[in-house]
């Protein structure tokens, strides 16, 4: 028997139970995880599983950084060491952040492993011999000057895809369209090493003949996809490649760094990291346990559910499913996958290339606990369409949500058990009977019940935004029942219904414990510490334990007569000064951030160097009546601000031509209000009728109405146009954002004015700063137009006014 120091044994799948194996995309060796990052695989995938354990499910967590490729190699060759060297620093990293971000994985390996070499020629060994593998001739870009043949990462060019405007495309991927590419189809490639252009080359390689697979492929799509729900992003995605056709795909590489190809012909090739890396999985499961096999080669008794961004779909319901199917083998298919679209940054996209955004060590330098960039990311989750990170969005959800709403739930429940008898409860839990005929706490347990309905729905089918709202809900519903019950004035009043109240609430403090654990792992933990429960002991929400049969009478959850320990506040408040100043911090790329520490040192040696010095009295006075004058036309400046405009989510509920003006439209528009404005547009030769019904777009309401051809327009609708005005657009929030929202801007806070003044030409000023980004982005100077859901776009114009 092992003895209490030992290490756990590895788990297995348990005959009788539900055996979930679940794994992330393995995050690429080269440098820091960004936010994107995190939420796109590692973060949702914790999530789930965490769900999984607390369900009492059999679950195993695997992951692991992806260490083979021509990335590493770039990325050695800018740091002048080994592939290896670059490594074993980067997994360290990862390995850091992940830990800090409280992801709990049951194995964090990596893919230059033994195991992995193993396991990947044997596949491989089993292709060949069922004969879905072919050699063939290609044509591979040579470089003279590096006198070497360039893998799919050295090479750039222009993207060829019709459309696509991507100038620096990669050999394998354009990030742009997402169409997959091959070097030799790049226009006017480069070596990224020596930035000379490369010539076309013959080279031998071995193929996977995807097309003779198909059948078993598509045959595993159609069953599995809708059996395993996969997310609709995940469909469209494996779609669009099988009506583009399959192609056999290219299986091995010209480089050093990478699996090598077990044929004498091919020895100095190794596995391209497509073809090995999602056998990375397998590898680090046998890494984990020698019995690896009672996990992927046992699919009637393990369910695999895969989590991952949506640049990684192809090779996890195309390439990865073929190879398993040619082996001939009885694998553990995929049964479910989980599809993030991207978490854009502020003004931009994260680049972990460009050093854009903020990074897993970034976040943990703000002070800002990992429980509330936890669940600041995962409400922000890109389940169905780009989402936006903003510092003025994490302060709102962090004051209002965590802070105002759970918090103050929590610390108003505790705080009143824990107060001296007289006052309180003396710190011990009172008894409630009666409580299920006590109207308003009836009514709530039915309202809790059918909220942890709503709850075990949405995880089940991996909709976990809409799982951590659910169990949000039940904090709001409990905000409410407290401050409508006045318990303070019951514990002198009715003592009977007070202690009904607070048995109630405290119930619903220990299942949001729960419900949060695998949301916010740290904050369930320090509530249990303050319930006096141990989490190792109490975590749980089984079926077997019965406690969602409890959620139908929260009262129970927790025995009278147990003594609470001591009630502390659970989030800090986070103050308009910190955002202003991470905003500053993590602006611009990287490079950029070293590039101004160094100036701003050199400026701080300067000032120190100034201080020394006296000014004569005449040049100081003379300086402070020049200082006085540029703060006065610093304050004029600052009086003018985006925030004066009230630019709301509008929605068209009917729109008609102009009854005596051929060039105008008057449109029916929902901004939030009891009745519809009516909006007055010259839209009429840019946009069809029928494209102007029932669509959501940007409304500038407090513009002073002015009659057009005898008709009043009471607002404006935005839109975008090109140089020389023959094309416009609407700018067009996403298509979640509530109707009647006001569009903010990030780093400006502030009330609009009731109405425009004509005379002070604050429409005129600040209309000279909107305008489209090259991302299509809606901005006013480089801030993007925010709602909700996310930010507002146009269709195609890039660079275009927004008038």
């Amino acid at each position: 028997m092992a003895s209490s120091s030992s290490p756990p044994l590895p788990k297995l799948p348990i005959p009788g139970r539900r055996n979930i194996l679940i794994t992330s995309a393995l995050p690429y060796v080269n440098n820091v995880p960004h936010l994107g990052n995190i939420i796109g695989c590692v973060l949702s995938a914790d999530v789930f599983a965490r769900y999984c354990r607390l369900r009492g499910y059999n679950a195993l967590y695997i992951c692991g950084t992806d260490e083979y490729g021509t990335a590493t190699e770039t990325k050695a060759m800018e740091e002048k060491c080994s592939p290896k060297e670059i490594c074993d620093k980067y997994h360290a990293i990862h390995d850091e952040v992940y830990k800090w971000f409280d992801i709990k994985f049951d194995k964090f390996g990596r893919t230059s492993s033994p195991q992995q070499t193993e396991i990947c020629q044997a596949i491989f060994h089993k292709l060949m011999k069922n004969n879905w593998l072919t050699e063939n001739t290609m044509q591979q870009l040579y470089c003279d000057t590096c006198q070497r043949f360039l893998a799919d990462r050295l090479v750039e060019g222009a993207c060829p895809t019709q459309g696509c405007t991507n100038k620096a495309a990669r050999g394998d991927q354009c990030d742009k369209c997402s169409h997959m590419l091959n070097p030799t189809e790049l226009i006017d490639p480069k070596c990224k090493v020596c930035k000379n252009t490369p010539h076309i080359r013959e080279t031998d390689h071995l193929f996977l003949e995807l097309p003779l697979l198909k059948e078993k492929l598509v045959d595993y799509i159609n069953d599995t996809s809708v059996a395993g729900m996969w997310s609709q992003n995940a469909i469209q995605a494996t779609n669009a490649w099988l009506k583009e056709g399959l192609k056999p795909r290219c299986i091995t590489r010209d480089l050093k760094w990478g699996v090598p190809v077990p044929m004498e012909k091919y020895k100095d090739k190794v596995f391209y990291v497509w073809f090995d890396a999602p056998i990375g999985y397998v590898s680090i499961t046998a890494s984990y346990t020698p019995e690896w096999e009672k996990w992927w080669k046992n699919p009637d008794n393990v369910e695999l559910f895969q989590f991952m961004g949506k640049d990684n779909v192809p090779f996890h319901t195309i390439m990865f499913p073929s190879t398993l199917l040619g082996t001939g083998e009885n694998w553990t298919m995929m049964k479910t996958i989980s599809v993030t679209e991207y978490l854009n940054y502020e003004t931009g996209k994260f680049s972990k290339s460009k050093g854009i955004g903020v990074f897993g060590n970034d976040a943990k330098n703000t002070n800002i606990p990992p429980e509330v960039w936890r669940y600041y990311l995962l409400t922000s989750r890109p389940e169905a369409s780009d989402t936006l990170f903003t510092w003025t969005d994490l302060q709102a959800k962090l004051n209002s949500e965590l802070l105002n709403n759970l918090g103050n739930f929590i610390n108003r429940v505790l705080s009143f058990i824990a107060k001296p008898a007289g006052a309180g409860y003396d710190s011990i839990i009172p008894d409630a009977p009666g409580a299920e005929s006590h109207p308003s706490t009836s009514e709530l347990a039915e309202k809790t019940s059918k909220r942890v309905e709503q709850y075990l729905d949405a995880m089940e089918k991996v909709k976990l935004k809409q799982g951590l709202k659910s169990a949000m809900g039940i904090s709001s519903d409990g905000n409410a029942y407290l401050q409508e019950s006045e318990f303070w004035k019951l514990y002198k009043e009715d003592p009977v219904s007070c202690a009904i109240v607070i048995k109630t609430s405290v119930g619903l403090v220990y299942l949001l414990t729960c419900l949060l654990e695998p949301f916010m792992p740290s904050f369930s933990n320090e509530v249990q510490r303050q319930l006096n429960l141990s989490p190792e002991e109490n975590l749980s929400f089984s079926d077997g334990k019965g406690e969602i049969v409890k959620a139908k009478t929260p009262w129970d959850f927790l025995p009278a007569g147990h003594k609470i320990g001591r009630p502390t506040p659970l989030f800090e408040e986070l103050k308009d000064e910190n955002v202003s100043e991470h905003r500053k911090k993590y602006a611009g790329s990287q490079a950029e951030r070293r590039s101004q520490e160094v100036a701003d040192a050199e400026a701080m040696k300067i000032a120190n160097q100034l201080k020394s010095t006296t000014l004569s009295e005449g040049g100081s006075k003379k300086e402070q009546k020049k200082q006085s004058g540029n703060s006065k036309s610093k304050a004029a400046e600052a009086e003018v601000s985006i925030v004066k405009l009230d630019i709301r989510v509008g929605l068209i509920r009917k729109a008609e031509k102009h009854p005596d003006a051929d060039s105008l439209y008057v449109e029916e528009i929902d901004v939030g209000e009891e009745a519809p404005r009516t909006v007055v547009s010259g839209l009429v030769k840019y946009i069809p009728l029928e494209e102007m019904q029932n669509r959501k777009v940007c409304v500038l309401c407090n513009l002073k109405p002015v009659a057009m051809r005898g008709i009043k327009s009471h607002a404006m609708v935005l839109a975008a146009s090109s140089d020389d005005h023959t094309k416009v657009e609407l700018v067009e929030p996403p298509a979640d954002a509530a109707v009647g929202e006001r569009v903010t801007f990030a780093g400006h806070s502030g009330e609009p004015e009731a109405s425009l003044s004509g005379k002070s030409k604050v429409w005129e000023k600040l209309a000279a700063d909107l305008h489209s980004n090259g991302e299509l982005v809606a901005c006013y100077k480089d801030v993007p137009f925010t709602t909700s859901a996310g930010v507002c776009k146009v269709k195609t114009l890039a660079n275009a006014e927004i008038r």
